[in-house]
C-alpha cells in the first residue's frame, strides 16, 4: 500500500483494520453514518425514514455499536414523549469524511457500467 508505513514486515500490522471493517461491514452502519453526517443531529424516526428496510431492532443495535465505538453520541431528553437524538462524534465525522471518496468512487463506477 503506497503511503502506508508499517514498522515491521509482520503481517499482523494490518490487524487494526479488522475491527473497523467488521463494524463498517455490519448491515446499515454506513447508511446510519451517512444519514447522521448529512443531518447533523437526528432522531430515531428520521433514521427509520431514510433506511426503511431496516427493522427497529437492527437500527437500535447498530446505533448501540456506533455509540460503543465512540462514533455516535446519544442524547436522551427528559420529556414526554421521550426524545432521543444522535450525533456524530469528532471521530464519527472524520469517518464520514473519509467515506466520501469511497462513495464518489462507487457512484463513478455505477455511471460507467
Amino acid at each position: 500500500m503506497e503511503g502506508f508505513d508499517c514498522a515491521t514486515d509482520d503481517p499482523r500490522c494490518y490487524c487494526p483494520l479488522n475491527d473497523v471493517l467488521d463494524l463498517l461491514g455490519r448491515k446499515y452502519v454506513m447508511d446510519i453514518v451517512c444519514v447522521v453526517a448529512v443531518h447533523g443531529t437526528v432522531r430515531f424516526g428520521t433514521l427509520e425514514d431514510h433506511i426503511p428496510a431496516a427493522s427497529t431492532s437492527t437500527l437500535s443495535a447498530r446505533l448501540d455499536d456506533l455509540e460503543a465505538e465512540g462514533l455516535v453520541t446519544r442524547e436522551q431528553y427528559d420529556e414526554i414523549p421521550p426524545r432521543v437524538e444522535y450525533e456524530l462524534t469528532d471521530d464519527g465525522a472524520d469517518l464520514a469524511e473519509r467515506l466520501r471518496p469511497v462513495l464518489e468512487w462507487v457512484q463513478a463506477r455505477e455511471h460507467r457500467a
